[in-house]
């Protein structure tokens, strides 16, 4: 017998809903191993001036609401404390394993189960093994000759320093993604003068933020049907005008064409200088990146001493960046706001898993594409599912990603228990027919449709966009209840013989 039924790498909001769901299903000889010594995977280390979420209000489990958001789209500190009370609530400290760095998974054929190698650590043995990791978890190196030699301070938005006081610096940022995005106005306020390199532009939206007044918190808490009646509205509004428009493109171009619209009149009403205003245009279509929504950002580029940099970065000086032009800006501070490593090899999961054969994931991946049944199960990687896995987001939250990840982990775990067995895969058939479904759909999204030159991170190194799966959130929360049980292959270890 191994030493645990489950176990769930990762303390991050995905491995918490795994947690939850398994206790709800009576699972309870499961732990999770959490390499830092606190629950919260990105909320945990980002905490950037301005750092918060992008999607409004339903950020949270539809099973355990955030009554206690301040604001319409709640700062990232108020995640944070959301997490804690989730890990609180479900009582799953008691579960958790901190500071237990994962090195390796491999898969025991003889007895249908997986040995975790943990650093420092006696191996663990398992039944059945989840990967929560999460993506946005690595830093992305920014690539950039010289950065190692700057003799300044270095600050990446993923591990911000906040012993670092920029009043009155010189500072540069690398990057306009989402994370800039949020911190560009906030150190915009303090700094001497701020130098922005963008490399590309992003689609900006406004954003309808407000307040939540503390009566109405009160009333979520209290009723909490009122807040799903907002989360329900919010949610289809959202997957409407964002997910819709993305994935259904070549059938309603329209929905891309209005938010490109409004993208191009907010730009007008925030930048009036129109050399600048041309510089932060977007040259692809909407959807093509995670789209943002700032009523600062685009504003922030006309205050004195802020410069938006378009030429490319030559390389970075002990003192400063040279451009390709052969300017050299002196700066005192370095910021990387450059993102995360998201389908790069490494990444998901952080670790290398070892299956069947000996094949390991990354490799398999590497040489047949990314691609997981459901976004989940891969063939040859037995009583193995990845709560972010190629081709699982849908919607408009990740939290309709882990909600249908947990529901089909849950599921198989109960089947394997009802049908006695020790061993669980996914078919090969069944694997190809979900991968082949999802490259049709692609073919119709926006993605296939005007993205060149967007340097997005739904883009593998293929161009495969496996970060996104291209269905709605109604039909991921259908399939993740429904799929066929015998899309999986059983086995037990005592016969050792196949259940058809």
């Amino acid at each position: 017998m191994p030493d645990h039924e489950v176990v769930i790498v990762g303390a991050g909001f995905s491995g918490i809903g795994a947690a939850i769901r398994l206790i709800d299903a009576g699972i309870t000889d499961f732990i999770i191993l959490e390499g830092e010594d606190d629950i919260g995977g990105t909320w945990r280390d980002n905490t950037y001036p301005g750092v918060a979420v992008d999607i409004p209000l339903i950020y949270s489990f539809a099973f355990a609401q955030n009554a206690h958001a301040t604001r319409f789209f709640p700062p990232g500190g108020e995640i944070k404390d959301y997490a804690d009370r989730c890990v609180e609530h479900y009582g799953l400290r008691d579960y958790i394993r901190f500071g237990r760095h994962v090195r390796q998974a491999e898969f025991d054929e003889a007895r249908h189960q997986w040995t975790v190698d943990v650093e420092g650590e006696t191996p663990i043995t398992t039944r059945f093994l989840v990967s929560a990791t999460g993506i946005f978890t690595e830093p992305r190196p920014p690539g950039i000759a010289g950065v190692e030699e700057f003799g300044g301070h270095t600050i990446h938005t993923a591990a911000w320093d906040h012993e670092h006081d920029l009043t009155g610096d010189r500072v540069a940022v690398i990057g306009t993604g989402a994370s800039a995005l949020q911190v560009i106005p906030e150190i915009a306020r303090k700094v001497r003068e701020l130098h922005v390199y963008q490399r590309t532009p992003i689609w900006v939206l406004p954003k309808v933020d407000f307040t939540i007044p503390a009566s109405v918190r009160k009333l979520f808490a209290r009723v909490p049907a009122t807040q799903k009646l907002v989360r329900m509205v919010t949610n289809a509004l959202i997957e409407t005008f964002f997910v819709t428009a993305a994935v259904h493109y070549q059938r309603v171009p329209l929905l891309v064409r209005i938010a490109e619209a409004t993208g191009r009149r907010h730009l007008r009403r925030q930048v009036r200088d129109p050399e600048l205003r041309d510089k932060l245009q977007p040259r692809y279509g909407f959807g093509c990146k995670r789209p943002s929504m700032s009523n600062s950002y685009l504003r922030t580029f006309e205050k004195p001493g802020v410069e938006l940099v378009t030429e490319p970065i030559e390389r970075v000086t002990p003192t400063g960046i040279r451009t390709a032009d052969g300017t050299h800006r002196e700066i005192d501070t370095l910021v990387l706001a450059t993102g995360f490593r998201t389908s790069e090899r490494g990444n998901i999961p952080t670790f290398p898993v070892y299956g069947q054969d000996g094949v390991e994931l990354g490799e398999f991946w590497q040489t047949n594409r990314l691609q997981a049944y459901e976004g989940i199960s891969v063939p040859n990687m037995p009583n193995f599912w990845l709560m972010f896995g190629p081709y699982a987001f849908s919607g408009a939250s990740y939290f309709t990603l882990i909600d249908a990840a947990s529901s089909h982990l849950v599921r198989c775990v109960k089947e394997s228990r009802r049908r006695e067995a020790t061993f669980m895969a996914v078919r090969q058939e069944a694997h190809d027919r979900y991968f082949s479904r999802m490259l049709h759909r692609v073919s119709r999204s926006i993605f296939t449709n005007g993205c060149a030159g967007s340097n997005s991170y739904y883009f593998d190194e293929r161009g495969d966009t496996p970060l996104l799966r291209p269905n709605s959130t109604i039909e991921s929360w259908l399939r993740s209840r429904t799929f066929d049980l015998d899309d999986y292959t059983y086995a037990t270890l005592e016969r050792a013989s196949v259940d058809a």
